[in-house]
């Protein structure tokens, strides 16, 4: 939660808004300040033609995790989804599914997951963020996804009965 006003530095104090409850407010702006966050998706990419997922390493780790990234300010959850996929893999979006939201507590993030299709694998073409990547067929993504990570949380649920094929 701020402690300070976004417009003005000044710190914030706790007060009724009458709806929402206790919200900061700056008594300096006479205005509440809502809690803001960081808006992300991530993306269970899959080949239209064999069902394969794509599962990338970044940042030095070794293990694997969905292709995600940061909604831009203006930006749509599904404009971001096919920028992001394009950005990190070269691959072209052809459809878009939305699957579920999770709360990231430790960057401050909404994650909005998306199973993103791609017609042409053979696009397929990394840039810097990512160290490498492999397709793997739905029962190997589930055993190769990072464990305890909200990646393999997305990928379990969407193997365990949100699947669209």
């Amino acid at each position: 939660m701020a402690k300070f006003c976004i417009e003005c530095g000044t710190e914030l104090i706790m007060k009724e808004d009458g709806k929402e409850g206790m919200i900061p407010f700056c008594p300096s702006c006479n205005a509440f300040r809502y809690p803001q966050y960081n808006v992300a998706v991530s993306m269970i990419t899959r080949d239209k033609k064999t069902g394969k997922i794509l599962l990338i390493k970044q940042y030095g780790r070794d293990s694997y995790i969905l292709v995600a990234g940061y909604v831009n300010r203006g930006e749509a959850a599904e404009q971001a989804v096919v920028r992001e996929v394009k950005e990190e893999t070269g691959l072209t979006v052809s459809e878009i599914c939305f699957n579920r939201t999770s709360f990231f507590e430790r960057s401050n993030t909404l994650m909005c997951n998306f199973t993103a299709w791609v017609e042409d694998a053979a696009e397929l073409n990394t840039n810097e963020e990512i160290d490498s990547c492999n397709w793997f067929t739905p029962e190997e993504a589930r055993e190769n996804i990072r464990p305890n990570s909200l990646a393999e949380e997305f990928l379990l649920a969407y193997l365990n009965g949100a699947e669209h094929e």
